[in-house]
């Protein structure tokens, strides 16, 4: 129809143009519509007193437009009705709704005159409706727009001000958001987590209001209508013609009030479901802000009410549903109520709308149904909407929350996907925001009426509460109804006749069913239109004044009155009353019963009003502009489907009843069978062996060398781990069990443990028959041992003697004592141990003296390491009396905790004499109890129901982990959750030794999440494990990633992969005969990976594919027990059983600090580390935060895993002693002094638990002392104040640098002084965590060059550096002289006497040489001081070989002088070789600083004594931080781990404590890429029994949702309508057989949507017509491929933007940001498609509601407040309660019914619009459906065009500043392209049978350009090859096509163009060979099937012919952009 009115429009206009002037004495001119200049929206006084004072004169019906004058912005101009105006009639009054005049541009209105004759119905000033009105005697003549004029006041002069405000106060505003950092992130997995947030309400109702299929505002007049007494002077055929144009429009809005609640309760459903934990909150202010743009201002009133309504809605039934969901209403930001709710919420984050649309205001649907809308007004009102709500979200950044963008947001399955503003507190770039803008809200005075006819009085609300109550039952709707009823009759302010039908329509509302309401949009002539508008306006005004007042709430809650009020008006059933009422008597229209209850209501508005009795009816001719169709008929196509028959999938879809229409090629000639041409797990042999071919040597000895090197590599890798003792590890030889049974009993593993000991001797503390074989050893040799182990520890102590300091002795001594062998230390152990105790006394001796110059802290550490040393010795081998009684007496001096020896009888006099001078010691100051708690916590013994255990070497293992190896001796699956360091490796190694023993044939896989894992699991397997095999091509292990191999992954016994590559390999058809029958166990570790919104539902595939027992492991899994019920499901599906084992304590403590920097620092060096100083206490800028002190909110509970070490137990116990109540005791058995004489690790967790059981029962009750006990705890970090100055070092060079000022907030500053102060206590290594790659290496680069310059000057200053480098300078000189001497000429046959010296002669100069202090002097190096390298950890020899191998990679130097200086970098941008360097050195203690992103957090092998959380970021979650605060406290190493929070605010520092860790989601996981997988695995497997089974395991699993119900049926409906899907786009025939581009579009799954969109342009030769100009219009042709492609993969949706924005930042940038649209032709075919699987899709949700679906939806999704009258109610009366009313059937079946009130029936426009407005109890998940939808035509978010800018440019700044890509994201996102690229390649090629391309079938090997480019540099550093490999795959183009092109499509011919790959390590030739054979067999049987296939081609049409050729024009242009594209990626980061 709206084409219809443009035509209409244009055909007027053309008329009044060409029309005669007027008579005289009419205007010469009208005014313009449309502004002349932006920002101006004043009235053009003089045009309008022209224009009315002359109407008289005008022909009826004319169009009366209102303009404004030209005028410069920032002038300041008044204008003045002229008094000349004041004629007849004089009883003119000017009423306006306005307050508070501020601005400059202003009109003052005083009178006006209006003829007497002339009546106006309308006239809009503005094009916008009516905001005030002027009266003229009793008759409202004038309606005037005051729309978004802010402030107008009323004096009692009668004047009214209007004012406008300027722009240029939101411009800084504006600017100041463009700035800001956006992050696309998950919501909840990657940020909120558990966290409450709160969702801004007014942001989330524009949002909701939004929705274009919600029929709210309707739409409006295109021009102004005026009705003149007086029709004989127009012309009357334009009068007809302007008359039917202008009330064409004049359509009945809807008002549907109820569909617009459900859009609300459906979005926060959303929310909910996907375990979001929220607040609503209102602002009194924001109440304009959720009216859409282009909104009539007549409308407004609808909105508000509306909004009314859900904010009292939710208020009360919300918690009946959910009363965690609180709804809050607010006068402002600045309320301080709000303030309070603020703090005391803890809210984490603000869900708001930032105002911007990603529409242009000009093409805005709206705009273009409300034709007299004034664009520049609308303009004006979109930058005042976006002023306001950037205005809040102003405020809440500064106050340092993060803002995450409700417009956007996206469902994703389980995940929300939206924009998180990230800002920091008191950014310096911040604007001045005047408190006014919280206060005063632009248009606010528009809607705020003040007229008195509107207000309730007590009196009568009380009368009509007396009156109804006489009827029965009542509820908010209905008295509402009638209260506002009551006031419109009352006071005269609305048809009676339309009060009638409102009542009507209320009673309706209440007796139909849902479902029966489904009507059509009424059509109304002009005037009665008018006259229900303002019947509704002044309705909507009146119920909203009504309940927003405090008298209707306090009376509701008196009377105990539901809310029922979501339905309080239906626009469409109220105007078809209102139709219907005006043409027949009311009996004719409603039911008997319905009628009485009308009569009841009337009397009750008659008593109270005075009315009689209803308004006569007319005839409908009277209102109608057209009939009236009184319901929608919903006609939808029958529902057939394709055939399809599949043995596998029938018994699994018989229940599914669906009739097939016959295919539509019978003839199947149009379609190819695909076949899989390789192995996809990367076996590098092509399935068909006619196109084998062998390798050559020199390929053969470049695989064999590569291989060689990546050995070497891991070997060096592996040389730097270490065991559970610190001991470097030592590989185990395996043994095949001889049993040769599947599973070793516990039996079984106790004889392999002994026989391997036996082998190899004692390796740990052994058994007691291994002790036995020891004591009996040393017998028989007569004590020589004994006697040996004696001289050797006398020659070892005389040297530790020598060592001056006793730290170093003490650390010397302990090192030695570690690597003692088990029969030396049965001999030497408690002697070792005392001679530590000695060190150990003399040192605490010595600090005792200096008690003034050393800390407590020093003190109390030495004596704590004191009683853990006799602790120690109470329990060594070789315990003598002497050495008892020695300890015994130090326990008494000191008053230590008295503890047990064991009784003894040996005794042997000490090798050394002990001088213990016990009278100079000073004994502990404190109680044994608060002694051992305070300071002894990290010493205590940690056993935990430990025992011996012979399948264990090493330790003991604690129960649960003996538990553990019961269940995977019994082959169970189990889910172990155990918090980091709690001891879950030796699971995964155990598993791999089980099946290394049962047989040479298993496989265990290892599945990691990052390839960095990868690498640190197989180097740790290489470590521990090696074994012979009797075949060649086996291995032990072997590393499978995207990126590289290492041996051969289908012959090793372990392999170790990451989880895409799993996928590929359990899904391969080669596999299912062979590799996947022997994989017995699957580890998955760091399980809660599945949680992720990218790779998540590949784990979730891969645990429901798992045909063998699974271990899955995970230290932070938030909902354990719920993801283990899923788990145990899908576990017993597949045949096994599950057991999950959870343990809750870490081995070493974790003690957190807050860092706050000094405000001025200088750097002289480092300081000396402290001695035996655990935590950080006493430090000055580091405070320490007691765990409790976190718990602010007492609303967020304590979570579970909230640890307390010991010093935390008694300051708990302290503080809750000291403020404990009568009411709230503390019990006296809760006193530490009842605890034993000697504490364990045991005692502290039971005393632990029983503390935070009285603390939690305090935390839930408001009177108790709980918050004092929080404060008091939480007083260190509140009163801790930064230091004024610090300087690294005290000595005298200290004395001579100055101090500088720190900027506090910059990390690249206050980094250093961190770091100094960790060394002054001895907490290095530290890693930094920054989740910010650029930050990282900022920070690096900082810190380096802090230490480099203050090396300089130190040299520069120093007089000792000065005089040694003079006598460095000497010794050059004379070594010099030396060198010139040897060269001097040699004497004829004495070359190799060197000039007569004697051998004795050189070892003396070589000696001398040595002794020299300048040997090894390299003044380049850095000096000691001035690095944090570990120099004695790493040989030189090592480090120099790493930084060759670094240099030859181009790494950058300051990378390499950072590893020099002992600090790396580690994120995932780096080279992979630097991050091994990194690993390795930092594991070996060379490197003791690292910056890392979240790399090393997810189970790296990287433990630290420290670890600093260096800056928030919105990445910095519950759960990341706890994966990367489990890097702290290294065990064999650290006794505690030290957390540092710098430059975190205290409050997320409290929130990252207390948050509980989120819930695990999961994904859909039978995606249509999958489904079609599957069908591959089937038919190319030949139906093996794997592929058999995986099938029925995934349809059998009653739970295949994680977050889902058991809904089987939808999942097998969806399957099914899957498979359709599959069959109509040609990639799978009747029986199941994957065809054409099958391949293609499953090689491209982890694009998933995307691949099938590609097939569709493929399929319809898009792609053909396109490249088919390759050679003539390259660069066009590769443009638009581009464009294409970018609209198809690495799909980014912009953020809404404002045109300011565009225009500073967009049009300034060589980057065109905004993709452009796709081309015609595919934007065509993409629609189609997408129609297509609409219909498919719409097809699946009706044939699964008429099957399976039988229940009325008539509940509110959130509230589960049920609507209207089910029409299956059991009344006796089944009257219908309307006539007019269509019958329940004819309404939609699929689509909801509330959102059916709008007039939307069961044709759906989109795929998004079915997903979103289908009925309850249907899934349907938009992002598992095969679709895109296509920009702008189907979707109104653009997308970036960062690929595209990044082809056409190559600008990675530009990328960064216009296109909002971060740098650190870009070689990613490009990496990613270029796969995806070379993926399309090789399936093109496989699909040409294009001969010898190998990269046609190996589908893993491929990678994107940007590991190519790295692989093509590894391979040509690590071999010798003269050649140096991998060229891009465009480079052997011409080869390819040359060859091609000789030999035809398909054809076999010479190999030619071979692309050079690494072939794999070894054949396994003896276990392959019958595979082989039968491979070769069948695929001989499948190529005479292809030779006949051939033969039918050549028959074929020529169209399909030339189609088959045009795919070589195809891969000729993807083949040349993928070169042009890797060029540039690789040119860029180069």
């Amino acid at each position: 129809m709206s084409w219809l009115l443009i035509v209409l429009l244009h055909i007027a206009i053309t008329i009044i143009k060409a029309a005669p002037s007027p008579a005289a004495g009419a205007p010469r001119t009208l005014p313009s519509c449309f502004p002349t200049r932006p920002h101006c929206i004043r009235p053009r006084v003089d045009e309008c007193r022209d224009a009315i004072s002359l109407m008289g004169n005008i022909d009826p019906g004319y169009p009366v437009i209102l303009s404004r004058p030209e005028c410069s912005e920032g002038t300041s101009r008044s204008y003045s009705v002229p008094h000349a105006w004041a004629s007849v009639p004089k009883n003119c009054v000017v009423k306006l709704d306005v307050t508070d005049p501020k601005a400059s541009d202003e009109l003052f209105i005083k009178s006006l005159t209006i003829p007497a004759e002339l009546v106006i119905r309308k006239c809009i000033i503005g094009g916008t409706g009516c905001g005030g009105s002027i009266l003229v005697g009793k008759a409202k003549v004038l309606e005037l727009t005051l729309a978004y004029y802010t402030a107008v006041e009323v004096g009692s002069s009668g004047y009214g001000v209007l004012t406008l405000d300027s722009n240029e106060k939101y411009t800084k505003l504006l600017d100041w958001y463009g700035k800001l950092s956006t992050r696309r992130v998950d919501l909840v997995g990657d940020y909120a987590g558990q966290e409450l947030f709160i969702v801004e309400g007014d942001g989330l109702l524009l949002r909701c209001f939004d929705d274009l299929d919600l029929d709210f505002s309707g739409m409006f007049c295109l021009c102004v209508y005026i009705e003149l007494q007086d029709l004989q002077s127009f012309d009357r055929s334009r009068h007809a013609l302007l008359r039917a144009l202008l009330t064409a429009h004049r359509l009945t809005d809807g008002f549907q009030l109820l569909h617009a609640v459900y859009a609300v309760e459906h979005f926060l459903q959303g929310l909910l479901q996907r375990k979001c934990v929220f607040h609503i909150v209102f602002f009194d202010v924001h109440q304009h802000l959720c009216i859409p743009r282009a909104t009539p201002s007549a409308f407004h009133e609808k909105y508000l009410l509306a909004r009314a309504v859900i904010m009292r809605h939710l208020t009360l039934n919300l918690p009946n549903s959910h009363p965690a969901i609180e709804v809050f209403k607010f006068e402002s930001a600045l309320d301080h109520e709000f303030q309070e709710y603020l703090a005391a919420s803890g809210a984490y984050f603000i869900m708001t709308h930032d105002g911007a649309n990603p529409v242009p205001l000009e093409k805005d649907p709206r705009l273009l149904k409300n034709d007299g809308l004034d664009l520049e007004i609308l303009e004006h009102e979109d930058l005042q909407r976006r002023a306001a709500l950037r205005t809040t979200i102003f405020y809440f950044i500064n106050h340092g929350y993060n803002v995450a963008l409700i417009d956007g947001l996206e469902w994703m399955d389980t995940k929300i996907m939206t924009m998180v503003v990230e800002g920091t507190r008191g950014s310096n770039t911040a604007p001045k925001v005047d408190k006014t803008v919280f206060e005063h809200q632009p248009e606010q005075a528009m809607h705020e009426s003040s007229r008195p006819e509107d207000d309730l009085s007590a009196s009568d609300l009380d009368l009509l509460l007396k009156e109804m109550a006489k009827e029965g039952v009542v509820t908010e709707r209905v008295l509402l109804t009638v209260t506002t009823l009551h006031i419109i009759l009352k006071r005269k302010l609305g048809d009676t006749r339309f009060a009638m039908a409102m009542l009507i329509h209320m009673l309706l509302i209440t007796k139909t069913d849902l479902s029966s309401r489904y009507l059509q949009r009424s059509s109304f002539k002009p005037k009665e239109q008018s006259i229900l508008d303002d019947f509704l306006v002044n309705f909507a005004r009146i119920s909203r004044r009504i309940l927003e007042g405090e008298l209707w709430k306090d009376r509701c809650a008196g009377e105990s009155l539901s809310c029922d009020i979501s339905d309080l008006v239906d626009g469409r059933l109220f105007a078809n009353v209102s139709l219907e009422q005006a043409s027949r008597p009311i009996h004719q229209i409603i039911s008997q019963r319905l009628l009485q209850q009308f009569q009841r209501f009337v009397k009750i508005l008659s008593t109270t009003t005075g009315i009689s009795e209803p308004f006569p009816g007319r005839t409908s001719s009277e209102l109608l502009k057209s009939p009236v169709k009184k319901h929608i008929s919903d006609s939808t196509a029958s529902v057939t489907i394709l055939p399809f028959s599949n043995a596998i999938f029938d018994k699994h879809l018989k229940s599914i009843s669906l009739s097939a229409k016959p295919p539509r090629d019978p003839s199947g000639k149009s379609v190819r069978v695909f076949r899989e041409l390789s192995h996809w797990h990367n076996a590098k042999r092509r399935l068909d062996p006619k196109a084998s071919h062998a390798l050559s040597d020199r390929e053969k000895g470049r695989a064999l060398r590569r291989n060689q090197f990546f050995m070497a590599e891991m070997a060096g890798y592996a040389a730097s781990l270490t065991g559970v003792t610190g001991k470097i590890l030592e590989p185990e030889l395996i043994t095949t069990s001889e049993s040769g049974k599947a599973t070793d009993t516990v039996e079984q593993a106790k004889e392999n443990t002994n026989v391997t000991k036996q082998r190899k001797g004692p390796t740990g503390k052994g058994t007691s028959s291994a002790k036995a074989i020891v004591a009996a050893n040393i017998a028989a040799k007569g004590g020589g041992i004994a006697d040996k182990a004696m001289a050797a520890w006398k020659v070892v102590r005389t040297n530790l003697d020598a060592e001056r300091q006793l730290q170093s002795r003490y650390r010397k001594t302990r090192a030695y004592l570690r690597d003692l062998t088990d029969e030396k230390r049965t001999i030497l152990e408690a002697e070792v141990q005392y001679y530590i105790l000695v060190t150990l006394l003399k040192m605490y001796r010595i600090l005792c003296k200096q008690n003034e110059i050393n800390t407590p802290h020093q003190i109390d550490g030495v004596a704590a390491l004191l009683f853990s040393t006799i602790r120690e010795l109470t329990v060594a081998k070789g315990l003598t009396k002497t050495i008892t009684s020695q300890v015994k007496s130090v326990i008494a001096a000191l008053k230590l905790p008295d503890v047990d020896f064991p009784p003894t009888e040996a005794d042997r006099k000490l090798s050394f004499e002990s001088d213990l001078r016990l009278n100079e010691v000073k004994p502990t100051a404190s109680s044994i109890a608060n002694f051992q708690l305070q300071h002894c916590g990290p010493y205590m013994d940690r056993n935990l129901d430990s025992a011996p255990d012979p399948r264990v070497k090493g330790f003991h293992p604690d129960g649960w982990q003996r538990k553990v190896l019961d269940e995977l001796d019994a082959d169970r699956s189990i889910f172990v959750v155990a918090p980091t360091s709690a001891g879950k490796t030796f699971i995964s190694f155990y598993a791999m030794e089980k099946v290394l023993r049962r047989n040479d044939d298993s496989v265990l896989v290892y599945v990691a999440p990052t390839k960095a894992l990868v690498n640190q699991i197989g180097a740790e397997i290489q470590a521990r494990f090696k074994k012979g095999y009797k075949h060649a091509g086996r291995s032990v292990w072997a590393i499978h990633t995207r990126d590289y191999r290492i041996n051969n992954p289908s012959g090793c016994q372990i392999l170790v992969t990451v989880p895409h590559i799993l996928q590929i390999m359990l899904l391969s058809p080669s596999n299912a005969k062979s590799w996947c029958r022997k994989v017995k166990c699957i580890i998955f570790d760091e399980i809660h990976c599945i949680g992720q919104a990218e790779d998540g539902v590949v784990w979730e595939q891969l645990l429901l594919l798992a045909p063998c027992p699974i271990i899955a492991l995970s230290a932070t899994v938030g909902n354990p027990d719920q993801f283990n019920s899923w788990l145990e499901s899908t576990q017993q599906s597949s045949g096994f059983d599950l057991t999950m084992i959870t343990h809750q304590h870490r081995f070493s403590d974790l003690r957190k600090f807050v860092y706050q920097p000094p405000k001025r620092f200088a750097f002289n060096g480092l300081p000396e580390p402290a001695f035996a100083t655990l935590g950080l206490d006493g430090v000055d800028g580091l405070t320490f935060l007691h765990p409790v002190a976190s718990l602010v909110n007492k609303s967020r509970g304590m979570p579970q895993d909230l640890s307390l070490e010991a010093r935390d137990c008694l300051l708990l116990w302290q503080a809750m002693t000291r403020y404990q109540t009568k009411a709230f005791p503390v019990d006296e058995k809760l006193n530490p002094n009842h605890l034993p004489q000697v504490i364990r690790k045991a005692h502290i967790i039971e005393w632990e638990k029983q503390l935070k059981a009285l603390l939690g029962s305090w935390m839930s009750q408001e009177q108790s002392p709980f918050d004092k006990v929080v404060e008091e705890l939480g007083k260190p970090v509140q009163d801790s104040s930064r230091a004024h100055s610090y300087k690294s070092r005290l000595d005298e060079a200290s004395m001579t640098t100055e101090d500088a000022p720190l900027d506090l907030d910059d990390l690249t500053q206050t980094t250093l002084p961190l770091l100094c102060k960790l060394q002054e206590r001895d907490a290095l290594p530290a890693i930094l965590f920054n989740y910010d790659r650029g930050k990282c290496e900022n920070i690096c680069k900082a810190v380096m060059k802090q230490l480099v310059d203050a090396e300089a000057a130190m040299k520069e200053s120093s007089p000792a550096w000065k005089s040694k480098m003079k006598g460095y300078e000497q010794y050059l000189k004379n070594k010099s002289k030396q060198t010139k001497k040897v060269v001097e000429p040699k004497k004829k046959g004495k070359a190799n006497d060197d000039e007569g010296m004697s051998k004795a002669d050189k070892m003396q100069d070589a000696a001398s040489e040595e002794v020299n202090p300048y040997a090894n002097f390299n003044p380049d190096a850095p000096v000691e001081g001035f690095h944090f390298a570990n120099i004695a950890k790493a040989e030189a020899a090592e480090l120099a070989a790493i930084h060759r191998e670094l240099n030859r990679r181009g790494l950058q130097p300051w990378l390499m002088d950072s590893l020099t200086r002992g600090i790396g970098v580690h994120h995932a941008g780096m080279n992979r070789k630097y991050r091994q360097a990194v690993e390795m050195l930092f594991r070996k203690g060379f490197l003791r600083v690292v910056i890392a992103t979240g790399t090393l957090a997810l189970g790296i092998n990287m433990p630290c004594a420290t670890v600093v959380f260096s800056g928030d970021s919105v990445f910095l979650t519950a759960l990341n931080y706890r994966q990367a605060a489990g890097r702290a406290g290294r065990r064999g190493f650290d006794l505690l781990g030290n957390v540092v929070f710098q430059n975190i605010a205290t409050a997320k520092v409290c929130r990252l404590l207390s948050s509980r860790l989120p819930d695990l989601t999961g994904h859909f996981p039978v995606t249509t890429t999958l489904i079609l997988r599957l069908f591959t695995l089937l038919h190319e497997s030949g139906h093996s029994k794997y592929a058999v089974d995986a099938v029925n395991s995934l349809l059998s699993q009653p739970r295949l949702y994680l977050d889902g119900p058991s809904f089987k049926d939808q999942v097998l409906h969806h399957l099914r309508f899957s498979i359709e899907y599959l069959r109509r786009h040609d990639l799978l025939s009747a029986e199941g057989v994957p065809l054409n581009f099958a391949g293609l579009t499953s090689h491209l799954y982890y694009t998933e949507n995307s691949s099938f969109t590609l097939n569709a342009l493929i399929k319809e030769g898009y792609f053909h017509d396109l490249c088919s100009e390759i050679d003539t219009a390259e660069s066009r042709v590769l443009r638009t491929l581009m464009i294409v492609l970018a609209h198809l993969f690495g799909r980014r949706p912009c953020k809404h933007s404002d045109q300011e924005y565009i225009e500073e930042i967009v049009k300034r940038s060589p980057s065109v940001v905004f993709l452009p649209p796709l081309p015609a032709s595919a934007s065509r075919i993409l629609q189609r498609h997408n129609r297509q699987t609409l219909d498919i899709f719409t097809t699946y949700v009706r044939t699964f509601v008429d099957q399976h679906i039988h229940t009325p939806d008539h509940t509110l999704p959130l509230t589960g407040l049920s609507v209207g009258a089910p029409s299956d109610n059991n009344e006796e009366d089944t009257t219908p309660p309307a006539s007019f009313l269509p019958p329940p059937s004819s309404a939609p079946k699929i689509r909801s019914p509330f959102v059916a009130l709008s007039g939307h029936n069961d044709t759906f426009p989109s795929i998004p619009s079915l997903c979103r407005t289908v009925r309850s109890g249907v899934f349907l998940e938009e992002s598992v459906i095969p679709h895109l939808d296509v920009y702008p035509d189907e979707s109104d978010t653009p997308l970036n065009a960062y690929l595209y800018d990044f082809y056409m440019h190559g600008d990675i700044d530009a990328l960064e500043r216009a296109n909002g890509v971060r740098k650190s994201d870009v070689w990613f996102l490009l990496n990613d392209f270029s796969l995806v690229l070379a993926t399309i390649m090789t399936s093109l090629a496989g699909y040409m049978k294009i001969p010898d391309v190998d990269a046609a079938g190996n589908m893993e090997d491929l990678v994107g350009g940007g590991d190519e480019g790295v692989n093509k540099e590894e391979e040509a550093l690590e071999t010798a090859a003269a050649d140096s490999g991998y060229g891009s795959a465009g480079e052997s183009v011409s080869d390819l096509i040359s060859s091609v092109s000789e030999i035809g499509l398909g054809g076999k011919g010479k190999d030619k163009g071979k692309k050079k790959v690494v072939e794999e390590d070894w054949e396994m030739e003896a276990d392959k060979q019958q595979e082989e054979e039968e491979e070769e067999k069948a695929w001989d049987d499948d190529d005479d099937d292809d030779d006949s296939e051939e033969e039918e081609e050549q028959e074929q049409p020529k169209t399909v012919k030339e189609m088959e050729k045009g795919f070589l024009d195809i891969y000729k242009a993807f083949s040349k952009l993928k070169k042009e594209f890797d060029e540039k990626f690789r040119a860029m980061f180069a």
